[in-house]
């Protein structure tokens, strides 16, 4: 069965950090893609950053560039989002979601297979 069980979501002040986690079960980690999602009320899912595992490349959203961050440990099968100097425009239900093939458009959340339930992150002025 695979999984993904996203935390670290919460309440923060405008120009604060908070760090996401993305912790996954039942596949091989290691060969699959990583992208971390965001929805805002009355908004489209917008991609936000993304991490191939086999090469660690990474891809990121302008609206995020320079202040979001994604990695992985291996070892322990987990994807981080470390988000700094938040703005209250930041403040979405954040998904992690994951496929086994590296995308064509890395954006485009119909190339995701298995989804994560989300977390809340609240961005204050």
């Amino acid at each position: 069965e695979v999984r993904l069980v996203e935390s670290g979501g919460g309440l923060v002040q405008a120009g604060g950090s908070l760090r996401l986690s993305c912790v996954a079960f039942g596949f091989s980690f290691d060969d699959y893609v990583i992208a971390w999602f965001r929805q805002a009320p009355g908004e489209e899912r917008e991609a936000i950053a993304c991490i191939i595992n086999i090469n660690y490349n990474t891809y990121y959203a302008d609206s995020v560039r320079g202040r979001f961050s994604i990695s992985s440990d291996h070892a322990k099968d987990t994807t981080f989002l470390q988000m700094n100097s938040l703005k209250p425009e930041d403040t979405a239900v954040y998904y992690c979601a994951t496929t086994p093939y590296t995308p064509d458009l890395w954006t485009n959340e119909y190339e995701y297979n298995y989804w994560g339930q989300g977390t809340q992150v609240t961005v204050s002025s």
